[in-house]
């Protein structure tokens, strides 16, 4: 079922596609992060500003090196001890579409601790965007029963995992981290 899942996905993603998927956090829109086009198909459909970056998953810290300039070495600690998702956004962004990447050159990325999201993220050998699956301005859906009819429609490929799933998880921890080690937190 898991790779099943994870290979229509993939398929779909491959093909330029954007996708509906379970997080460690809540239900998320994603696509290539290198896929310009794929990206911007995102931001059509959320409603949302470009200047208005979305996020990054990774299946590993190890990872980081590929799309961040230079990596704070605190950021493995933080990776690694982070009780619940966190994402940090890192100046430096490189190797993603444009279209991902802040005015001051940032990304945000978690590494997804989700059976799903490491497998696809795997896979594809590319991070895969992540961002709320919901029209920008309105509410994050809980779980999926929650996420509006709009959306659904709108992308490639609903994820056929935990769809009955009514855990409620939050929205990651955000830091800003930067290249010299200074860090704030922009949501707890």
């Amino acid at each position: 079922m898991l790779k099943d899942e994870i290979a229509k996905a993939l398929k779909v993603i491959q093909d330029g596609g954007i996708i509906l998927y379970p997080t460690d956090t809540i239900w998320g829109i994603g696509c290539d992060a290198t896929n310009t086009e794929a990206v911007q198909k995102i931001y059509k459909l959320k409603q949302r500003a470009e200047s208005k970056s979305m996020i990054i998953l990774l299946d590993t810290d190890a990872k980081l090196p590929s799309y961040i300039q230079d990596v704070p070495e605190l950021a493995y600690n933080l990776i690694e001890y982070a009780e619940n998702p966190l994402t940090l956004v890192m100046p430096g962004a490189r190797n993603i579409s444009p279209a991902l990447i802040a005015a001051d050159g940032s990304v945000g990325i978690r590494v997804a601790k989700h059976p799903f999201c490491e497998g696809l993220i795997q896979r594809m050998r590319k991070p895969l965007v992540s961002t709320s699956a919901n029209i920008s301005g309105k509410p994050s859906p809980q779980y999926f029963s929650q996420v509006e009819q709009e959306i659904i429609d709108g992308v490639d490929y609903v994820v056929d995992i935990d769809q009955h799933s009514m855990e409620i998880k939050n929205p990651s921890t955000i830091m800003r981290l930067e290249a010299d080690g200074r860090f704030e937190f922009i949501r707890r």
